[in-house]
């Protein structure tokens, strides 16, 4: 039998693999009717046979160069945790992971300290779209204000936000007012905004107690103000007395840990 190489015409074979599924098909050179030979990966002048080219994957040269420690966790069944997930991941602002949106939050601010009908402010959307981190946010900020070496009151007015918050909630709920908990506890925490900025401004006058204590009244009437309106829906309107005096008193106790 002759090997393609030898110089020595070969008989020409035809075999059809089109008919054969899962085969490659390939084409096979014969030898034309020539005096000069083709060459063939035999007859390299070299003596070496060409090799495939291609890419080689990055798992596979991760694990080539993965080094004796990489390759003891693959032979032991941990080649797992050298994978790396390769696709290309949209990283999302911490702000909107946690749900935060600060100009939402500074536009119910403002609601808050406008809650007059002058002002076109869309007081609504205080109640309609509650949120956590604006009011949380201005309850520690009073919270802060109000320590002066009463470190306890931080945590104690955290806790009155909620009880109180549940308490206005329940007596809202038992006069036919349609609203949420999670709305309650959002206006009583953003309508401490008021005091706040009275808090702020009282250390600057502290020497006028007259002047300072009304100052605090003022802040206090301004926030159970925005509460009432900001919270007394439409089935509540004929009942806003009986909404706002316990949302009153509540503020009054903040304003006395102060």
């Amino acid at each position: 039998m002759d090997y393609p190489g030898t110089g020595v015409k070969q008989p020409e074979v035809s075999i059809d693999l089109n008919s054969v599924d899962g085969f490659y098909s390939s084409d096979f050179q014969t030898f034309q009717n020539t005096s000069t030979p083709m060459m063939t990966g035999y007859d390299a002048p070299n003596g070496s046979i060409s090799s495939p080219t291609g890419q080689i994957s990055a798992n596979a040269y991760r694990r080539t160069n993965a080094g004796a420690a990489g390759k003891f966790m693959e032979n032991n069944g941990f080649g797992w945790l050298l994978e790396v997930n390769e696709e290309d991941q949209d990283q999302i602002p911490l702000l909107e992971e946690l749900d935060i949106d600060l100009t939402d939050i500074y536009y119910k601010i403002r609601c808050v300290l406008l809650p007059l009908p002058y002002f076109r402010m869309k007081l609504n959307i205080v109640r309609e779209s509650p949120d956590f981190w604006g009011p949380l946010a201005v309850v520690l900020a009073f919270a802060i204000l109000s320590l002066y070496g009463q470190f306890g009151v931080v945590s104690w007015i955290i806790t009155m936000w909620f009880c109180g918050g549940f308490m206005v909630y329940f007596i809202a709920r038992a006069l036919g007012g349609d609203v949420g908990y999670s709305q309650v506890l959002g206006i009583v925490g953003y309508c401490l905004i008021p005091l706040v900025v009275t808090s702020l401004v009282t250390p600057l006058i502290s020497g006028f107690r007259l002047l300072s204590n009304a100052l605090g009244m003022f802040g206090t009437v301004w926030s159970v103000y925005s509460a009432g309106t900001l919270l007394c829906v439409d089935e509540l309107q004929a009942k806003k007395p009986l909404v706002v005096y316990p949302v009153f008193l509540l503020y009054v106790y903040f304003y006395s840990l102060y």
